[in-house]
């Protein structure tokens, strides 16, 4: 189920599905430690002696954020209850906090006592054993805690004191007990004090309601390591007020997205707006500690029992590239220093990681037909160096380049230097950007050129002009290699992946798929050369999803979430990463503005196939439009963010003034 409004700081990140339910609280790190485990902590009203989760059908539920920030703005209407309530929801810029303003309007010509009920369902630590709740008074809040992770719930009335009307506390998934949210539903919560165990809570605040008027009240969980942490949040929150947090942390996000002076050409405001949207959602995806994390829905884990909560190298390296393009270094720096990290004495990086810099879990085995076999994909390491070179030109950031360069950069590129073939210069076999298969890519063959040439530009920056020279004596041996092996007379176009045979001949794969685009992305070819113009325009028409949906899938007879076998229409679910890829080959290879119109037009399919608060999944359903997969999904949203950018840069030199040479409004 997709996670429509994601809010967070970098360390606390909220996650709300499109019934407003709240289903993912990661904290310290982004993406580790999900203290919901996916389970619905729920909202409720008792109105007029009748109760209703805002979650239940009857609801008319619109999902947002207020202008450029990440502060939501949800409505909820409810025509048979007489009620409108509107929402804000966000997490503290900087504490820990996250806290949601319920503005409660009576639709009925009498006044009326509307009573709110907030259900937590805690899994802390990402399991429910050994939980505790209880109920303390002199605070008059609720507080949930496990070892170093605590919990504290309150509320409040504007213009009264802090402190919850009713509370509950009890046991749930255990002894046939569905939890204390079902106290909530006669609008009466018990009062039970304390439970240990697998536990909830339920807090409620009772309003006053004018006839056709309105009342706001307050709903907050402080979080940290601590009572003490916890109790000093909520301090603040008492002697500020809760509305001081919810202004600065608009505020803040609103200069964080002002922060780089950008003009969006001719772009149409719905795009303009999801490229927006797109920077701050990847911002909530990004641990402060710099892991780049694919995606925080936890329903994934019913597909497979595990999650895309993980930082893969190849995500985080084409995220940041699409960072620093807009600009936004000081979130990249992090990134880089977690990949010196983690990087291996050998000069290689792993599959995934979880955001502390342990390995995270991997499917892919150390032995292959009983001999050892690095577990890698190789395009994850040579992506790094890829994008830090981008960093270093965008920003001349120096100092950071110093740290990194011999235990980084050099480190990883001798290791790219030694792990080819001798006599073709291909790189040797490792597993594919979709994880899937073993073998010499196409895609891992570009990036680990894009990631030599970068080194040798770093090496010839610090004036090691022979190690410069080699790397690109290599880099040119492996596009050699992509040349003679990997075009297939067949196809007509170069193949995706080549296995040796025992005889020492190569064998293509025939299924065309989108990651082909690598061959030009990262350099090694020009866009406009003949064969890379057969290569994407067979990726075109055979990937293209022939039904009024649309989209570029993967590759054909794409198994993942498959929806249909119907190949000849649609050879795989449309992806939002390969669509965006083909509107950038067509910038790429503009030579008028007329012919960026293509672009323009995948812009808007985009923008078309969003949810409303601008969140992108994964995938879209061929037939429905309906989200598929993981939402949001950080790699789709950076896709977007690289795209717009790209556009802007060829408008620009497309759109010159003939005369003085600058870029034309």
């Amino acid at each position: 189920m997709p996670r429509d409004i994601p809010v967070g700081n970098g360390s606390l990140l909220v996650n709300f599905d499109h019934r407003y339910l709240l289903r993912d609280l990661y904290w310290p790190q982004v993406g580790q430690e999900n203290h919901t485990e996916g389970h619905p902590s729920r909202f409720g009203v008792w109105v007029d002696g009748q109760f209703s989760w805002v979650s239940d059908d009857g609801w008319e539920r619109q999902l947002d954020y207020v202008g450029d920030t990440l502060v939501t703005h949800v409505e909820l209407h409810h025509p048979h209850l007489a009620l409108r309530l509107v929402c804000q929801d966000a997490v503290d810029f900087h504490e820990d906090l996250y806290l949601r303003r319920i503005e409660v309007h009576n639709e009925a010509d009498r006044e009326r006592e509307v009573r709110l009920f907030f259900a937590q369902d805690f899994h802390i630590g990402g399991q429910e054993v050994g939980d505790s709740v209880y109920y303390e008074p002199e605070r008059r809040a609720v507080f949930h805690y496990k070892g170093q992770r605590w919990f504290m719930i309150n509320v409040k009335r504007e213009g009264s004191p802090e402190g919850v009307d009713q509370w509950a506390v009890g046991v749930k998934e255990a002894q046939g007990k569905e939890g204390t949210w079902r106290d909530a539903e006669d609008g009466d919560l018990s009062g039970s004090a304390v439970a240990q165990g697998s536990v909830d809570s339920a807090v409620a605040l009772h309003l006053t309601v004018p006839a056709g008027g309105e009342t706001t009240g307050w709903y907050w969980i402080a979080v940290g390591d601590c009572f003490q942490e916890v109790t000093r949040i909520n301090r603040a929150v008492r002697q500020k007020g809760p509305g001081t947090f919810l202004k600065r942390t608009r505020d803040y996000w609103s200069l964080w997205i002002r922060k780089e002076k950008r003009q969006l050409a001719d772009l149409p405001d719905d795009v303009c707006h999801l490229y927006k949207r797109s920077l701050m959602v990847l911002r909530t995806q990004i641990d402060n500690d710099g892991a780049v994390i694919a995606a925080n829905d936890f329903d994934i884990a019913h597909y497979g029992r595990d999650t895309y909560a993980y930082m893969w190298p190849r995500d985080g390296a084409l995220v940041s590239a699409a960072l620093i393009d807009a600009g936004y270094a000081e979130v990249t720096r992090r990134f880089f220093d977690f990949c010196h990290r983690v990087i291996t004495e050998e000069g290689y990086l792993l599959h995934k990681y979880n955001p502390d810099g342990s390995l995270g879990s991997s499917w892919h085995a150390w032995i292959q037909d009983g001999e050892k076999r690095l577990p890698v994909q190789e395009d994850e390491t040579a992506l790094v160096l890829w994008a830090l070179w981008r960093h270093f030109e965008r920003f001349r950031d120096i100092e950071l380049v110093k740290l990194h360069y011999r235990g980084l950069i050099i480190r990883a590129a001798n290791w790219l230097c030694r792990y080819r073939y001798d006599e073709s210069g291909l790189p040797l076999p490792s597993w594919d950007l979709w994880e899937e298969r073993l073998g010499v890519h196409a895609w891992t063959a570009g990036a680990t050129w894009g990631g030599l040439q970068a080194a040798a530009k770093f090496a010839e920056s610090f004036g090691e002009t022979g190690r410069g020279a080699k790397y690109r004596s290599v880099a040119d041996e492996i596009k050699a290699g992509v040349r003679e092996h990997l075009m297939s007379s067949d196809l007509g176009c170069f193949a995706r992946m080549i296995t040796r045979k025992e005889d020492g001949t190569w064998e293509h794969d025939k299924t065309i798929d989108a990651s082909l685009i690598g061959l030009w992305y990262f350099g090694m070819f020009a866009p406009d050369d003949p064969e890379i113009v057969a290569t994407m325009e067979t990726v075109r028409d055979r990937l293209w999803v022939k039904t009024d949906v649309g989209g570029l899938a993967r590759y054909e007879d794409d198994y993942y979430h498959q929806v249909s076998q119907d190949l000849d229409k649609v050879p795989g679910n449309p992806w939002f990463i390969c669509t965006l890829w083909l509107a950038q080959w067509y910038i790429a290879r503009a030579q008028t503005l007329a012919d960026l119109k293509p672009a323009l037009d995948i812009f808007d399919w985009v923008a078309d196939r969003d949810l409303r608060s601008g969140v992108m999944a994964e995938q879209v359903h061929p037939y429905t439009n309906e989200p598929l997969s993981v939402s949001p999904l950080t790699w789709s949203h950076a896709t977007l963010v690289a795209a717009v950018q790209d556009y802007l840069e060829r408008r620009g030199r497309l759109n010159r003034c003939p005369e003085c040479g600058h870029s034309m409004p």
